[in-house]
């Protein structure tokens, strides 16, 4: 596929576009990168962008599994050299240009076909963690390959970091997730909590809520201590924007905690000179 073509700049526009309109830490710490990873990035987020609008839709079930069986396709259409949307245009670029690995892109569909199966209620620890590593650290996977962080360090970065994100926030949106009958934390927290099998919506009421949260959340700070021990590892220049990602999530899990998990509202949110002052931190470094 000739890079000047217009269906390639269409492509890169509505990666980097859909990455725009987030607004979040992810955009922020992508901005960092040399142009050609930055697009690439946007190009993966767009891709996990994409897949959760189909698993969160208000679609019925086989109409949302329909939307992510189409992405399979696409992801086969890429394999071949002839993806059919713009983000799988967009894919084929970085696919030629980093080593991304075709099960991570399918690990992804997988994650989020868990919740489009139905809404997750008290799953084991065993399947949080799949969960985790499935819309979580496989996306690091894929982002390390981009940063040139490869082999055994920058996975075991995408493995710690993205299990931490994501357990950090499962806490913070757990109010907001219980409101919608979803409920991440794990069936092991809350039995040690005291709390028994009930509807989302008991569970945030039940007096052992606090203690569950805590438990899940020290799960996810021993999983940023282990990232942070795997970025030390890394080429520092390299995983400039997995530094951004870990020090403003490890942020909102540190004030969360001192703010003490009886209180869980308003929705804890760092604000924009914050992820600016953490963005040139880590790009000057």
């Amino acid at each position: 596929m000739n890079a000047t073509s217009p269906s390639v700049q269409t492509a890169r526009e509505h990666v980097a576009g859909v990455a725009r309109a987030s607004r979040s830490s992810f955009y922020w710490a992508m901005r960092l990168m040399p142009a050609r990873r930055r697009a690439a990035m946007f190009a993966i987020y767009a891709y996990c962008r994409e897949l959760d609008d189909i698993a969160d839709s208000d679609a019925p079930a086989a109409q949302r599994h329909a939307g992510l069986d189409a992405w399979r396709e696409e992801v086969a259409r890429i394999w071949q050299g002839t993806p059919a949307t713009p983000t799988g245009r967009a894919l084929l670029e970085v696919r030629a240009a980093f080593p991304i690995r075709r099960e991570d892109l399918i690990a992804v569909i997988d994650g989020v076909a868990t919740d489009a199966c139905g809404p997750v209620v008290r799953p084991s620890l065993a399947e949080l963690d799949l969960y985790c590593d499935r819309v979580a650290s496989a996306v690091g996977r894929l982002s390390v390959a981009v940063f040139g962080a490869v082999g055994e360090d920058g996975d075991a970065l995408a493995h710690s970091l993205g299990r931490a994100l994501q357990l950090t926030n499962i806490l913070r949106d757990v109010d907001e997730d219980g409101g919608i009958g979803r409920l991440y934390l794990p069936d092991e927290a809350l039995t040690r909590a005291g709390i028994a099998p009930a509807p989302p919506a008991q569970v945030l009421a039940a007096p052992g809520l606090p203690q569950a949260c805590a438990i899940v959340a020290a799960m996810a700070g021993e999983h940023f201590a282990a990232a942070r021990a795997a970025l030390a590892r890394c080429d520092r220049r390299a995983v400039r924007p997995a530094a951004v990602m870990l020090e403003s999530y490890h942020r909102l899990l540190t004030r969360m905690e001192r703010r003490g998990w009886q209180q869980r509202s308003p929705r804890m949110r760092l604000s924009r000179p914050e992820k600016l002052a953490i963005g040139i931190v880590h790009g000057l470094l």
